[in-house]
């Protein structure tokens, strides 16, 4: 059965740019901006070779039914994009697989009349999602890191506190980042790749080098708070 939120509409879209004001982000791109300079470029490339190699290898398909993360991305005109029905095919070919035990779908609104997780609910009861499949929609974020701390607080654990492995759907140039960001926050993720496979043509490969500066923005960030003792920058992503 699913459990659908009411959709909310907020007074301003928000923006995730909002971050350029905040003092412990802009320390923590002063800090990967240094590590780039002194190593020449080599530790970014690092970066890069990780995000290029999740990319390439993740699987498309758990190895048992879970619950499965669908990240969102931004609308067009209150309708998912390509790389939005992408992900949602994925997931609707998971759930018609009995490979999806529920559905989270994940965003937030960008400044549209639908949030992100509404329309791609609405896309894929338009496909014929099996109805009894249990669906969340978490509608209050505007980045992936919001996206799981949210999630966080919709799935279920036992009595330990413990959750189960959860599968996270989302496009091949975005898995690392958003593996590395759900292992943070305490998830036990398997990245799910929403195409079949790489194909490295000029907007792909724009976009690992984009998603490897993010990667290395916050990673070497959080290393560095924790290094130098600075808990509310490290606590950023806790």
């Amino acid at each position: 059965m699913s459990t659908i939120p009411p959709a909310t509409i907020p007074s301003a879209p928000r923006s995730p740019w909002r971050y350029l004001g905040d003092c412990d982000v802009l320390h923590a791109a002063v800090v990967a901006l240094f590590a780039i300079v002194a190593s020449g470029g080599l530790v970014w490339l690092g970066y890069l070779l990780h995000v290029w190699r999740v990319a390439a290898r993740s699987p498309v398909a758990p190895p048992r039914p879970m619950a499965v993360l669908v990240f969102g991305r931004r609308l067009h005109g209150d309708l998912p994009g390509p790389d939005y029905r992408q992900r949602l095919g994925r997931a609707f070919a998971l759930a018609r697989a009995r490979l999806a035990s529920s559905l989270l779908l994940l965003g937030g609104h960008g400044g549209g009349r639908l949030s992100e997780a509404a329309a791609g609910y609405a896309w894929l009861r338009q496909q014929g999602l099996p109805g009894e499949l249990p669906v969340q929609l978490e509608q209050d974020s505007v980045d992936s890191l919001e996206n799981l701390r949210h999630a966080r607080a919709l799935l279920p654990s036992d009595a330990a506190g413990l959750r189960p492995p959860v599968a996270l759907l989302t496009s091949r140039y975005h898995l690392a980042r958003c593996l590395s960001l759900a292992r943070r926050l305490g998830f036990d993720g398997l990245p799910v790749a929403a195409e079949e496979a790489l194909v490295l043509d000029r907007r792909y490969v724009g976009l690992l080098l984009v998603e490897a500066t993010y990667l290395m923005w916050i990673d070497l960030g959080v290393r560095w708070a924790r290094l130098i003792g600075h808990r509310r920058m490290a606590q950023r992503i806790s």
